[in-house]
């Protein structure tokens, strides 16, 4: 049968989708009115989403909300967490749900049919048929409720998304966008926050949050999505069987309305906390915000992009400079963010000051004229359609499934205009479109009429108060301390026993029949086989050069690796700052901007890294590799490695003006990534207290970088003397011929291409061979509290089982998923209300637990104290057993596109990780019982034995825990 006879759809359009080597349906389900929308080709990866269209009415999070709570148990499927016994018992390559300010998206991914086929059952189940309407208590506990533990308790506020959103409204950045969105569309449900606002979450009545599911969740108001190599009729009749017939069209008044553009710009400013003894001076965002056509024009859509980079994010791109020069903010951000129906061209200063806003406004407009007046650099236009273009046929998107990317960029058309999924996806005529118009004054007239002309602007200013968390704390303390004031003795005792109810509700195990009832694989169908490593050594002209050969598009992915193992510990960091200033900095032949213009031209990116590679054979010992990547089409691998050439050979540091601009955007990155990062931060940081490798990842990228980054940037003048001549002496001391690797990724053509210039760079590089002797690093238990402006913590446990005497094991493996979806999610994320829980184990016997945007800290700690005692009693049937394994093997089996193979076989090779080792891992996970994870009790034990702990969080959570502190500090 063809999709063509299937008498349930209606097919509104075949298109072939050149560009992705695929064939593209729409189709409409007759009876119930469903969106359907087809991708058709050979990738293994298979993806599916069921989407709706869910426009906030206020700031309440009730979109956001149903998103957790929905996948919290169905109809066919009654268990308490189907999404958690998915993640442990899937071989899913993709599982979550995604609240977007207009819309939510539930996509799933597997390379495995029978998995595919499960997946897909159960999260359209959760979506028609979730047992919200049963059990208010998924209600309470996902989204919020009211804590009372006893009569002389306080009464207190919990909740998942309200500790969420308390983490994401505690970043200044994330404040920042939201009122951009806001200030542009008052008169559209992008004015709300469909994540929710912690302030007005607590205002959601139960009966409003079941009101919004039964408006929005019916398939009138679905988009679904199917993409990859499957039988397409066969899910199309099942879908129809098993769900769209057993609805009737209605009519959902779910689009999304135009914004009617202001007649003048219009301005907001708001507050947003930093720590109680931080300084307000340089500390104000200042942003400039445009409303760019709609997303339903797919020249304006790329084009934008392209200006993007030409005009604000290139290395030396005009806005960028004009400002840094005027000394407004030390960091130039933007962005152009084409996700909402009316695209946002953003440009912001951060570290600025409020008294600047006239003046960045006046620059910025300035700068377009002059753009507009004298012409943009054509090769920066040039060289913002190459990098896109590349990425687009590349078509590498890390860990996600490019299925997936696919389907989400789809709905920047689909959402808004139901005859157009495929409109984003065909885009090679675009780029070829785009390039002829750098010829002609097209992009000049696009600023002329989007922004200049333009008044549908905002001018948005967030500046800092001290505190101002803590008082929001405190106002809402008073406020519930009145509230239980207010309350009988009758409803306090209700109170109680409310709280007692959800934590037993919460610690009662769903019954084994309803579990029995998710639909799961068996071990049998495990692939047995470790996937191999592709590492072929190679000598070229002396130098080792490490070969993965395999199919790769005709890119050559190409990593040099110097070898830094021997630094002493004082120049460990000035290899963090080193990576921030190559390629960002003018060379002999380019300026910093046209540098950068020139590797968007003819490469798909020149970066630095520092790796660090812990044996899994010597204990406490490494190799740390200062890492230049690029990758690049065969044909311009000469021009990249030119590039290369010129970057390490003949950078110039000693230009003080643009290394200070460097040294303020890191700082400035930096700790963005403190903050939003801080589970992984705090991870590294504990482990940093007796881990070599996580000492060295924290001075080249952590907390430790990050203050000698900030007190050079405060202290610039009188020690960039110092910086400059540090920098140059080590660039001297690694960059030299003896010290080199090559890692290459491509077929024999392409090692041909690459080969031919490897003997170039070596004639531009020293000498010197690195010391035999590595040198002491001081590893230091300190066991650090770092406090910030947040609401809510990052806390971190960390230890070695390898130097207590024990050995890794697969089990481990198989413990990180037990722990992340059973004993820690129950206690940290479903109990605690924490946002996300993680743990990690890796072969040296660095260990971790973290979590996640947590509302606690003492009892966390608690938690990961009592970790041996849950593996002690530990027991599962083999049900269970095998739902553990499968989601292990899932994430031992994420498919990997080339780059990621070249770079797991690196790793292997530098880590001394055999193809024996990685297969019996394998083996002992697909074999294991529950009495291997019993075995590890001992094991977790000796990692949790030396205390070692560091948090990031609330200043009055950090110290009110001042007894497991040995330091407490500012994170900034």
């Amino acid at each position: 049968m063809k999709i063509q006879d299937l008498s349930a759809y209606e097919i509104i359009k075949e298109q072939k989708l050149e560009d992705l080597n695929s064939k593209g349906y729409l189709l409409r389900h007759k009876k119930s009115g469903a969106r359907i929308s087809v991708i058709s080709n050979d990738d293994e990866n298979k993806v599916f989403y069921i989407g709706f269209r869910t426009p906030p009415k206020d700031s309440t999070g009730v979109a956001h909300i149903i998103e957790h709570t929905v996948l919290c148990g169905s109809d066919k499927f009654p268990v308490k967490d189907p999404f958690v016994e998915l993640v442990k018992g899937s071989l899913n390559t993709f599982l979550n749900a995604i609240t977007y300010s207009d819309k939510t998206v539930y996509p799933v991914a597997s390379c495995n049919d029978k998995d595919f086929a499960n997946l897909m059952d159960v999260y359209l189940d959760a979506v028609f048929h979730p047992n919200i309407y049963k059990k208010k208590e998924i209600f309470k506990q996902e989204g919020w409720h009211y804590e009372l533990e006893d009569q002389d308790a306080p009464i207190t506020i919990n909740g998942v998304v309200y500790n969420e959103m308390k983490g994401a409204f505690s970043s200044p950045e994330g404040v920042l966008d939201r009122l951009v969105l806001n200030s542009l569309f008052p008169d559209t449900p992008y004015s709300n926050e469909s994540g929710g606002d912690p302030e007005r979450i607590p205002e959601l009545t139960y009966e409003n949050y079941l009101e919004f599911h039964k408006t929005y969740y019916h398939p009138s108001n679905a988009f679904i999505y199917l993409y990859g190599n499957m039988d397409i009729v066969e899910k199309l009749v099942w879908l129809d069987k098993e769900y769209l017939c057993n609805y009737e069209e209605i009519t959902v008044d779910s689009k999304i309305p135009l914004q009617k553009p202001f007649d003048a710009p219009r301005e907001v400013r708001e507050k947003y906390s930093i720590a109680s003894d931080e300084s307000t001076e340089d500390n104000t965002y200042i942003s400039y915000n445009m409303a760019i056509g709609t997303t339903l024009d797919p020249k304006l859509y790329l084009a934008f992009d392209v200006l993007d980079y030409a005009l604000l994010n290139a290395p030396g791109a005009p806005l960028k400079k004009a400002l840094l020069d005027a000394k407004i903010g030390k960091d130039i951000m933007g962005s152009y963010d084409s996700s909402t129906y009316q695209p946002i061209f953003s440009v912001a200063a951060k570290n600025a000051n409020p008294e600047q806003k006239e003046e960045f406004v006046r620059i910025i407009r300035d700068t377009l004229k002059e753009q507009v007046e004298k012409g943009i650099n054509k090769k920066a236009l040039l060289a913002g359609i190459n990098s896109s273009e590349f990425k687009y046929r590349e078509a590498d998107y890390g860990q996600f499934p490019k299925g997936l990317i696919y389907g989400l960029q789809s709905l920047d058309s689909w959402l808004y205009d139901e005859k157009e999924p495929f409109m984003h996806l065909e885009a090679a005529p675009v780029f070829a479109f785009l390039k002829e118009m750098t010829k002609t004054d097209y992009f000049e007239k696009l600023i002329q009429e989007y922004m200049l002309d333009n008044t549908h602007v905002s001018i948005v200013m967030i500046e800092p108060e001290c505190g101002l968390n803590a008082k929001k704390e405190k106002k809402l303390e008073e406020q519930l301390a009145a509230y239980k004031a207010s309350l009988s003795a009758d409803e306090i005792k209700a109170l109680i026993e409310d709280t007692a109810h959800l934590k037993q509700y919460q610690e009662e195990p769903s019954p084994k029949e309803d579990l029995e009832k998710i639909p799961m694989l068996k071990r049998s169908d495990m692939k047995k086989e470790a996937s191999p490593f592709i590492n072929e050594v190679r000598d070229c002209d002396g130098t080792t050069v490490l070969f993965h050969e395999m199919f790769t598009n005709r890119i050559n992915y190409l990593d040099f690796l110097f070898d830094v193992t021997d630094l002493s510990e004082e120049e460990i960091p000035y290899l963090g700052i080193l990576k921030a200033v190559l390629g960002y900095m003018n060379t002999s032949r380019y300026g910093y901007a046209d540098l950068a213009n020139e590797i968007n031209l003819y490469t798909g990116g020149v970066s630095s890294s520092i790796g660090v590679y812990p044996s899994v054979k010597k204990p406490d010992s490494y190799q740390a590799k200062y890492e230049v990547r690029t990758k690049v089409l065969y044909e311009n691998t000469d021009k990249a490695m030119d590039i290369i050439k010129d970057i390490l050979g003949t950078t110039d540091i000693t230009d003080e003006k643009r290394l200070y601009e460097i040294l303020a955007q890191a700082k400035s990155r930096l700790q963005m990534s403190l903050s939003s990062a801080g589970h992984s931060v705090s991870a590294i940081r504990a482990m940093s207290y007796f881990s070599k490798t996580a000492y060295y990842n924290d001075m080249t990228g952590g907390i430790a970088l990050y203050r000698v980054i900030a007190d050079y940037e405060e202290h610039f003048e009188e020690k960039k003397g110092m910086l400059i001549e540090r920098l140059d002496a080590l660039r001297k001391k690694i960059f030299c011929k003896e010290r080199l690797m090559v890692s290459l990724t491509a077929d024999r053509e392409g090692y041909d291409a690459a080969v031919k210039e490897i003997g170039g760079l070596k004639e531009i590089l020293g000498s010197g061979a690195p010391q035999a002797a590595v040198p002491v690093l001081n590893c230091v238990k300190k066991n650090e509290g770092f406090l910030d402006a947040s609401q809510v913590q990052y806390v971190s446990r960390a230890g070695n089982f390898v130097k207590r005497g024990f050995s890794y094991t697969g089990a481990l493996r198989i413990l990180k998923v037990i722990l992340s979806y059973d004993y820690l999610w129950l206690n940290v994320r479903v109990k605690g209300g924490a946002y996300g829980c993680m743990s990690g184990f890796m072969r040296n016997g660095d260990s971790y637990f973290t979590s996640y945007r947590d509302p606690n800290l003492g009892k966390t700690n608690e938690i990961y104290e009592k970790t041996p005692e849950y593996l002690k009693n530990f027991d599962a049937d083999e049900r269970d057993m095998t739902k553990y394994i499968i989601g292990t093997i899932s994430d031992l089996d994420t498919p990997l596109n080339p780059s990621a193979k070249g770079s797991r076989s690196l790793s292997a090779y530098l880590t001394g990780v055999t193809y024996a080792d990685v297969q019996k891992e394998r083996d002992e996970v697909i074999n294991a019982e529950p009495e291997n994870i019993r075995a590890l009790a001992d094991l977790i034990e000796a990692v949790l034995s030396d205390h070692n702990l560091c948090v990031i969080g609330n200043e009055d959570a950090v110290k009110k825990e001042k007894a497991l502190f040995d330091t407490i500090e500012k994170l900034y």
